[in-house]
């Protein structure tokens, strides 16, 4: 599956609501425009009103009188925050997006003991790469949220990014768990994580995907590398999803991907009762598009 397969299957399915917490910045109605156009989604902006209508004059928004459009007014980021989440326990909206404020300040509102998005499940992030010389989407989790997790919460990132991924079109994904080494290292923890999640894969314990690992970013996504090295594995060469082993390693995975490899990137939070699109204010436009399609795609998949 890749970035257009993607789109393509977003654009056959019911629209869904996206609502968009503190909608002020024209980069939130630029991304708007193109999803109503690809009829991807209705919206709801909250925020406050007068400066809501003014970046979307200065985006050209045109759609600011059409039905797929709502706006609510609010007051200030945290009140937005937290009216997005009231429309979407209200079943008015399906897809949470983050518009101008602190993804601090939206994370408070959505993890709320009362009145948030809690499910009990760990909240994680899965980011998508479209890459030039590659004909198929890359995953990678989790280079956002977990700093460092331990071995259960790798195991539940894996699930949550698992059921993701299958949702979007990919069946039976194949997950590498990253390493610096291919071989099991008492002196690097993430070797041993690596093997308990093949076993626990093995035995059950994480379902709907085929685990490999521990696994070097190149024999987990070339064929000659896996060839070269002698592995033997259905993963390695072919991976679907990679489980990082900290933040910082997918932090600088990532950015890498983004500015030396050319991707373009998706990103979402799941998890959470619903899909959160935390785009960055300097994401383009297709990105966050990609980003949409990814969120949208998990949402219809769960109904």
């Amino acid at each position: 599956m890749n970035l257009e397969t993607l789109l393509q299957k977003v654009n056959r399915q019911p629209t869904e609501t996206v609502t968009v917490a503190h909608a002020v910045d024209p980069s939130v109605f630029f991304t708007a425009e193109r999803a109503i156009e690809k009829n991807m989604a209705s919206f709801i902006f909250t925020g406050p009103r007068e400066e809501m209508e003014e970046a979307a004059k200065k985006a050209g928004f045109s759609f600011r009188s059409d039905s797929r459009v709502q706006w609510v007014n609010t007051l200030d980021e945290k009140s937005s925050a937290n009216k997005a989440i009231e429309l979407i326990n209200d079943n008015h909206a399906s897809v949470l997006m983050k518009g101008m404020l602190p993804t601090s300040v939206l994370l408070k509102a959505v993890l709320k003991k009362e009145g948030g998005l809690r499910t009990g499940n760990i909240l994680s992030h899965v980011a998508g790469f479209s890459l030039p010389h590659r004909n198929k989407l890359l995953f990678i989790t989790d280079s956002a949220m977990n700093i460092s997790p331990d071995l259960a919460d790798k195991t539940a990132i894996v699930q949550n990014a698992v059921t993701a991924v299958k949702s979007m079109g990919v069946s039976n994904p194949k997950v590498a768990i990253l390493a610096a080494v291919e071989t099991v290292n008492t002196n690097m923890p993430a070797t041993l994580d690596a093997a308990a999640l093949v076993q626990m894969s093995i035995r059950g314990q994480i379902n709907d995907c085929v685990i490999d690992g521990p696994l070097g970013f190149d024999s987990a996504v070339s064929l000659e590398s896996a060839e070269q090295k002698n592995i033997q594995s259905s993963v390695a060469g072919k991976a679907d999803i990679l489980l990082v082993p900290s933040i910082e390693a997918g932090n600088i995975l990532y950015k890498s991907l983004t500015y030396f490899g050319g991707a373009t990137v998706g990103g979402i939070l799941v998890g959470a009762r619903v899909p959160v699109v935390v785009s960055s204010r300097s994401d383009s436009v297709e990105s966050k598009l990609f980003s949409l399609a990814m969120a949208i795609s998990s949402n219809i998949a769960k109904k």
